[in-house]
């Protein structure tokens, strides 16, 4: 059964109707601990404005419909049930892939590296689902999904670190205080930018709207823009993805008879001390350092000897994905360095595409697209934009003009207001978009006392970006977010 729900707000007179339009249905899941019954709503709701003209209110308008799906627990009780929001990054991603990848009661069926299923997919129950202990709400920011600018309003202005933040903000506080939310505990989850959102998010809510949170679930976490900047000043980029490449050189036969683990030591070793100083020296290096550098970055990359030299001990992720793996013709993925695809020329300067994105595309934006029309009963046929179009490419960074992108302050800034605030980091060790080791380096950099140290954790997987699509990855990761959450309700 499903019903579509009523308008909330009245429009004005100069702006056409606008309305929530969510459809309910009814569902069960069978989980270990025995069979959940939910509520799923999923459609779009319209994100408000306040007017303030010349200091007089001019009411409330409608600027955006925002495309949620949310889940919640039938007969529970909101003052313990938790909730979390989720969204996935880009910036201009839609929330697809935690949704049908770990978190959501449903998941995509694609196989892994070395065995993907063919069109046209399928789709499984998700009985390891943090359904089981936590209500969700997937937010798919403007321009990403189905989530579309109103009539009249330019998409451009949500395209931005902060209008971002601001819009995705309210999207919460709404559906807070309709569903009577505001004393159940409450989580944030983001991947890749967001985890950028979800930092900037964590002290916006707290700071503007009083809305205290209980945990970050920070999946494949990017804090500090710099980490990945190769171009201008970039040689802290180069050390910090050092751990990276040993570790993908690992998985691809370049270390035998070692462990990841003693091949990632290495080179963790190596970038936080002599790889700078080798760096750092520039022209004044002598003739034996630089020798021995090129030996000892040649050995833990997979790069030849010749390649390192030529580089001049620099490696550019986007050139070592083309250049690991030439002699077979063969790129690396940069999501994920565990897929590799066939390269579209031998001399390439660098891979022609993700052979990672290109596995999984496919199988998310028709499982999610199935589901949603077929058993959430959406019956909306406009477009889904798993990407938004041209998103990325214009997003508005200028609050940090003449500076790299740069979370860890408001990250840190909301722990030390709010001391019961956890954080959640999980790692993937074969992610060349948000390296384990570039991460590491921003959580240590948070300004926070030691003592508030005890609510960060950290959790590896032997997988990449979406660490979740290796299978005992996913098995673990699931078990531990909803440990966290548990604990930190």
């Amino acid at each position: 059964m499903s019903d579509d729900a009523a308008k909330t707000e009245p429009a004005t007179q100069d702006e056409p109707s606008v309305v929530d339009e969510l459809v309910t249905t009814h569902h069960t899941l069978e989980t270990p601990d025995g069979e959940l019954a939910y509520t799923a709503r999923a459609g779009r709701v319209v994100l408000w404005e306040e007017q303030v003209e010349d200091d007089v209110f001019r009411g409330r308008k409608a600027r955006a419909q925002v495309a949620i799906t949310a889940y919640t627990l039938d007969d529970a009780d909101p003052a313990t049930r938790p909730v979390t929001f989720a969204f996935n990054g880009g910036p201009g991603s839609a929330s697809v892939w935690l949704h049908m990848g770990v978190l959501g009661p449903k998941r995509v069926v694609m196989g892994d590296v070395g065995e993907l299923a063919p069109p046209p997919y399928d789709v499984a129950d998700n009985p390891e689902s943090l359904l089981t202990v936590s209500d969700l709400v997937f937010i798919d920011p403007v321009s990403t999904g189905r989530s579309r600018p109103v009539e009249g309003r330019k998409a451009k202005d949500f395209h931005g670190f902060t209008a971002d933040i601001e819009s995705v903000a309210e999207i919460i506080r709404q559906w807070v205080t309709a569903e009577g939310r505001w004393l159940s505990p409450k989580f944030l989850a983001g991947e890749s930018y967001g985890t950028t959102r979800a930092a900037g998010l964590a002290q916006h809510l707290q700071d503007e709207l009083g809305m205290y949170l209980n945990g970050l679930l920070l999946i494949s976490s990017v804090l500090d823009f710099s980490t990945a900047n190769f171009e201008r000043g970039g040689d802290r980029a180069h050390a910090l993805y050092l751990p990276f490449y040993a570790a993908t050189a690992w998985r691809h036969g370049f270390h035998e008879g070692r462990s990841l683990a003693e091949v990632v030591d290495e080179a963790r070793a190596y970038a936080a001390r002599d790889y700078p100083y080798v760096l750092g020296r520039g022209a004044r290096l002598t003739v034996e350092e630089r020798a021995d550098a090129v030996v000892t970055l040649a050995r833990l990359t997979g790069l030849s000897e010749t390649y390192v030299d030529r580089a001049n001990l620099r490696i550019e992720h986007w050139r070592y994905f083309g250049e690991l793996l030439r002699d077979r013709r063969l790129t690396v993925g940069r999501l994920d360095s565990r897929f590799t695809g066939p390269a579209a020329a031998g001399i390439a300067e660098h891979m022609d595409a993700d052979a990672s994105m290109d596995a999984i595309l496919g199988p998310y934006s028709a499982a999610f697209q199935h589901y949603l029309h077929h058993e959430l009963e959406v019956r909306d046929t406009g477009p889904f934009h798993v990407f938004g179009k041209n998103v990325i490419e214009h997003w508005s960074y200028k609050e940090f003009e003449n500076a790299p992108v740069y979370v860890i302050d408001k990250l840190s800034r909301a722990m030390r207001q709010n001391p019961h605030l956890a954080v959640h980091f999980a790692y993937g060790w074969f992610d060349g978009a948000t390296p384990f080791s570039a991460a590491e380096d921003s959580v240590a950099h948070l300004q926070i006392p030691e003592t508030l140290r005890e609510n960060l954790e950290h959790r590896y997987y032997e997988a990449g970006h979406m660490m979740y699509v290796h299978e005992p990855s996913r098995l673990a990761q699931s078990a531990d977010l909803a440990d966290f959450v548990r604990r930190r309700s």
